[in-house]
């Protein structure tokens, strides 16, 4: 059975369904996208602190962190053989450009890292595989986002000119998705962007078939050398009983360069200030400290959660609970422990009615790891997450004002309910390999 602070805090989060969309509407209408580097995410960090201490938080802060700056600069693709057609595509975050010469050469299909070699050189590798469509759709995420990530590198020692990437999507209506890629430190760099599924197919189909396709790729991309300043932003509710015992709640400012960035990952931004505002709001304080955390430049760098890391890792985090899957309807949470600590989680987390399941965590969150700190995601129905994950289409409208307080809810009970729970199994770091 739930507490009375508890039911209060779900039956407050559900009250207040308009004011935690509201909240939502202003990051993503009022500052827009806010990609790493740039004005916008500095724009999101005045919000946020503004916003943590018109809430009346505690040791509010906005902690600098050095982050990457890349720009995308104009891109585009053109089918020239068999055909000219222009398709839709995204460079790939932190993909160097084609330079003053596009990239034109004939396309080579792959469906796994096994099949390159020495045929793709001088090629346009183009790595063609579906992702699965049965939920939860994260599980399939790992099986296609390694294509992404390491695709051009893995094709670049092999000779590859270009790498063209099927985009990770369950589903598309001739929506490009972005997202990050990165380079062998001392391997050649080519240039990486996304295609639609559609596109994918039908090049693939083509080249099955016979029939020579032949691509020209323009992107502008550059990482520059200078980096940005950007910041973690920090609130927090101190504990009245073991203020040193901390359980993190967190999520991240940064997104994209297209879209609104509001499943990713604004939804999470607004349910973690929304669930510290309505803790607060509550008549006791924890026994343990709450605190929240905005990180900064987890889509391109994971530099917010590094620096995090760096600069708290001596303080005893008891948990740490990332919200950085969309903002669907929560269902159940993931976690990564010692059994004693996910013991403990499911014996705070049982009366929510949401199963814990083991395996989970964040991205933000995983640098924690180090100190064996108990990680925690929250897992909302991502039914149709990865429609939008990464795309010009991530906008306010796609998010339901109920699900985004009914996850507000459970974040804040989660978090109350483990800052009060007895005899929290203190972190006790990996032992390190000989």
């Amino acid at each position: 059975m739930l507490s009375a602070p508890s039911r209060s805090l779900l039956s407050l989060a559900r009250a207040d369904t308009a004011r935690t969309y509201a909240r939502l509407v202003s990051l993503c209408d009022d500052v827009g996208h806010r990609l790493a580097g740039s004005p916008g995410l500095e724009a999101a960090v005045e919000w946020a602190h503004a916003g943590l201490e018109a809430d009346g938080q505690g040791s509010v802060a906005s902690e600098p962190v050095a982050v990457p700056v890349w720009t995308r600069g104009r891109e585009s693709l053109v089918v020239t053989a068999p055909r000219t057609q222009q398709l839709s595509m995204l460079g790939l975050g932190n993909s160097v450009g084609t330079g003053e010469t596009p990239v034109e050469a004939e396309v080579i299909v792959a469906t796994s890292f096994d099949e390159l070699g020495p045929d793709v050189a001088g090629k346009v590798v183009l790595f063609d595989v579906p992702m699965g469509t049965t939920p939860p759709m994260i599980q399939h995420y790992g099986d296609n986002v390694g294509f992404r990530l390491h695709g051009a590198s893995r094709a670049a020692a092999h000779g590859a000119v270009a790498v063209l990437v099927r985009s990770v999507t369950t589903r598309s209506l001739y929506t490009p998705h972005t997202g990050a890629t990165f380079y062998d430190e001392d391997g050649p760099r080519i240039p990486a962007a996304a295609v639609t599924p559609e596109d994918a197919a039908w090049i693939h189909r083509l080249v099955d078939g016979g029939t020579p396709v032949r691509v020209r790729l323009e992107m502008g991309a550059q990482m520059h050398e200078e980096e940005g300043l950007s910041h973690n932003v920090l609130g927090e509710i101190r504990g009245a009983e073991s203020p040193e015992e901390i359980v993190l709640i967190g999520a991240h400012l940064d997104s994209w360069d297209v879209g609104q960035g509001a499943h990713d990952d604004g939804a999470g931004v607004v349910e973690v200030m929304e669930a510290l505002r309505l803790i607060r709001s509550l008549d006791s304080p924890p026994r343990r400290t709450i605190r929240a955390v905005l990180f900064t430049n987890e889509e391109n760098g994971l530099r917010g959660g590094r620096a995090y890391a760096d600069a708290h890792l001596q303080e005893v985090h008891v948990a740490a609970i990332e919200s950085d899957l969309g903002g669907g309807w929560p269902i159940s949470w993931g976690a990564s422990g010692t059994e004693a600590q996910l013991a403990w989680l499911r014996q705070a987390a049982g009366p929510l009615g949401m199963p814990v399941s083991l395996g989970g965590g964040g991205a933000d969150i995983s640098p924690l790891k180090a100190g064996g700190v108990l990680q925690i995601g929250l897992r909302p129905d991502d039914t149709h997450y990865f429609d939008f994950h990464h795309t010009p289409a991530d906008t306010v409208d796609k998010v339901d004002p109920a699900a985004l307080a009914e996850a507000t809810g459970a974040l804040a009970v989660l978090a109350w309910e483990l800052a009060n729970a007895p005899a929290a199994p203190l972190p006790v770091a990996p032992a390190q390999a000989p």
